[in-house]
């Protein structure tokens, strides 16, 4: 029998019937009365018909050249299984429970399907789904992999979200003002008296000239050397006996002195308060009936210079 016109839909002459249906679709060819159906995967139906010639073809739109191999693998899957069912996204949604608009995300490339919705797929396509399973797992990890290496874009900031940077910057200013108005509050101070005394309490209470501003090093520490000057214990890197310790500098340096002088290691002495200074300050405080809270202050002072 010779019909005008080939598989590909061109006008020709071909003998007999077509072998196969191209693009993914279906022939339906009729002609003497009967109808014949040609589905990828060797299906073949025959009915009754009129004569004629009747095209199902999808034309799916090509993936994003961008789109991993894996994903694309996964993707091209789906569309064989759905021209295969002849569903449409429609009748997808209704035997999936998936909306139509997610199926033609999923087909399209433009969104990862979940692992039900391609289980839910290959139920209602009539095969087993464990393959499938299988490119939807490395599909995820390929997906995965870009959302991770992919720049995020950037969008407009809440109104609400500058408010709140506005109020933790205003907090963080007041707490800082605090802070530092309680290191003034905190300076030195200078015994009244006779000159003499005050002369020798400015002494102590100012750290050598020689010495300049701690800056931390790194590794570093200082040696002690821990006297007795004018009645109380002194190692010379500061004479202060009310600052309240924060931060590095040489009041650190001599507190760590005198807390290993009174037998409490401090750990290296290099200025600055850490976990074994703080420790070493609690069990000082504790054996002199001080509340332990770790923090050097006047009345902690007083203990260390005895």
């Amino acid at each position: 029998m010779t019909k005008p016109w080939d598989a590909a839909g061109h006008v020709g002459r071909m003998e007999g019937w077509p072998k196969r249906a191209l693009y993914g679709g279906r022939i339906t060819c009729r002609s003497g009365g009967q109808s014949y159906n040609n589905w990828p995967g060797g299906e073949q139906h025959a009915s009754k018909g009129t004569t004629g010639v009747e095209w199902n073809m999808p034309r799916w739109k090509e993936l994003p050249s961008s789109l991993d191999e894996r994903v694309r693998n996964l993707v091209v899957q789906m569309r064989r299984l759905k021209d295969r069912s002849g569903l449409s996204l429609a009748s997808l949604q209704t035997k999936t429970g998936y909306s139509s608009s997610s199926w033609e995300r999923y087909l399209s490339g433009r969104a990862l399907p979940p692992r039900k919705a391609v289980a839910e797929l290959a139920r209602v396509s009539g095969v087993d789904p464990a393959r499938l399973l299988v490119l939807h797992e490395l599909a995820e990890e390929a997906w995965n992999q870009e959302t991770v290496a992919a720049p995020v874009a950037d969008t407009p900031e809440p109104e609400n979200a500058r408010r709140r940077v506005v109020l933790i910057g205003v907090c963080a200013a007041i707490v800082l003002g605090a802070v530092l108005a309680g290191v003034l509050i905190a300076a030195p101070w200078k015994d009244g008296g006779d000159g003499k005394n005050s002369a020798a309490t400015a002494q102590h209470n100012t750290a050598p000239a020689s010495r300049g501003a701690f800056t931390y090093q790194a590794g570093r520490t200082y040696p002690c050397t821990v006297r007795r000057e004018n009645g109380r214990l002194s190692a010379r890197y500061s004479g202060t006996r009310t600052a309240l310790l924060s931060g590095p500098g040489w009041d650190v340096v001599e507190a760590q002195c005198l807390l290993g002088y009174h037998g409490f290691d401090p750990g290296g002495v290099d200025g600055v308060i850490g976990p074994k200074t703080t420790r070493a300050v609690k069990r000082l405080q504790q054996k002199a009936g001080l509340p332990p809270d770790g923090v050097v202050g006047p009345q902690t002072w007083q203990v260390l210079r005895k």
